[in-house]
């Protein structure tokens, strides 16, 4: 189902709130009852949002993410920024890896015009991207392809990946909790993100700002672990000292980067 400008900025409103009532949505857009009712209708049933009496919340599964195509229109401009972002901190002639995720993607795209680099990734939508590329040399990874978003996970994965040692690792991740920890949802793809994280000189995180308080089951790592944040807005609270604490270096892609 598409999605129309209008319900993704309802949905970037409630995102930024975590929930709101039909009321403030409707004053917010300017636009009717009616107009919110239907639009809320449509977004709950994409999975976009969770509907509660007189009003919608984001949802909060800790088990289970939203489906790779309505995770591609979350905050997709907010993507593209980081995305440009991360592609211009990326020098030439180095080896990096890309693991599974929406934002991942965009960052692929951003690339498409750097030289001499050696990527290796378990996504195979960022090896579609990349492959289009003359002047980037890419390497898949085996292992079990998930259909759902064709990310590559398992041990065969992982066995893979450590063969290598590359300059960068360009992580993605489903949330950060407020403890500083990085979660995703799959245990088998956290299983290949922390080899890659032990197979990079430097481990760069995207993400968000829907990421920050966004709860999820697996621990996948901490942020003492990362070098590097990109993301699209101010950190919250208790986020900006916990980076500091933790040496991570944060580049906030605002809005007209």
């Amino acid at each position: 189902m598409n999605t129309n400008p209008r319900q993704l900025l309802l949905l970037e409103e409630v995102r930024q709130r975590q929930s709101a009532t039909v009321e403030q949505l409707a004053d917010i857009l300017g636009v009717t009852l009616q107009t919110v009712r239907r639009d809320v209708q449509r977004l709950a049933e994409q999975g976009l949002l969770a509907r509660f009496h007189g009003g919608v919340r984001v949802p909060s599964s800790t088990v289970e993410n939203i489906a790779h195509t309505q995770r591609q229109m979350l905050n997709a401009a907010g993507k593209a920024r980081i995305a440009r972002a991360v592609a211009q901190a990326v020098p030439n002639g180095c080896s990096l890896i890309l693991n599974i995720g929406t934002t991942t993607e965009a960052i692929a795209q951003a690339l498409m015009h750097h030289r001499g680099l050696r990527v290796l990734t378990n996504n195979l939508n960022v090896a579609a991207i990349l492959s289009g590329n003359p002047e980037c040399e890419l390497i898949v990874a085996g292992g079990v392809v998930r259909t759902r978003d064709r990310g590559i996970v398992g041990e065969a994965a992982v066995d893979f990946i450590r063969q290598f040692r590359v300059d960068i690792a360009l992580i993605g991740i489903s949330g950060i909790e407020p403890d500083g920890t990085l979660r995703d949802f799959d245990y088998r793809e956290v299983k290949v993100a922390q080899t890659i994280i032990e197979h990079a000189r430097e481990v760069w995180l995207a993400a968000d700002h829907g990421k920050f308080n966004r709860p999820a089951m697996v621990e996948l790592a901490t942020l003492t672990q990362i070098d590097r944040l990109f993301t699209d807005a101010p950190p919250p609270e208790p986020f900006p000292a916990l980076l500091h604490d933790a040496g991570v270096q944060c580049t906030i892609a605002a809005e007209g980067a």
